[in-house]
């Protein structure tokens, strides 16, 4: 077993949503690379970033608030996906693997605030 944020699933999985979406970003035509591109990778590292930076923390209610930034990240991935579809950049079948992926982390990230919620019910200070 991993220790710490490596070894949590939504990390892993949002880390390899990241990197998939870099190694089709990098071969685009410049401009969309630089206009779409790049906010579509920076949207997508930030939803493992949050999740890093929140496990960091040494309260639960600060882990909480890093991982609804991670969501909010998720959900500006999906809207450069469409963004990328809409403008013919990358293909729908491209669109809806990672989509596929963007499904399934989502719930995954909600349950574990929610788990983050409870333990923060009973003890406000993470026991590491």
């Amino acid at each position: 077993m991993v220790a710490g944020v490596e070894g949590l699933r939504i990390f892993r999985l949002a880390e390899t949503l990241a990197d998939e979406i870099w190694e089709e970003v990098i071969t685009w035509k410049p401009f969309a690379r630089d206009t779409v591109g790049r906010e579509l990778v920076r949207a997508a590292d930030s939803v493992g970033a949050n999740i890093a930076e929140g496990h960091g923390r040494f309260h639960y209610r600060e882990e909480i608030m890093f991982d609804y930034y991670g969501r909010g990240s998720l959900e500006e991935t999906r809207f450069w996906l469409r963004r990328a579809a809409a403008r013919k950049i990358i293909s729908g079948a491209t669109y809806q693997r990672f989509m596929v992926t963007v499904e399934e982390l989502e719930p995954q990230l909600n349950a574990y605030i929610n788990s983050l919620k409870a333990k923060a019910a009973v003890s406000p200070k993470k026991k590491r």
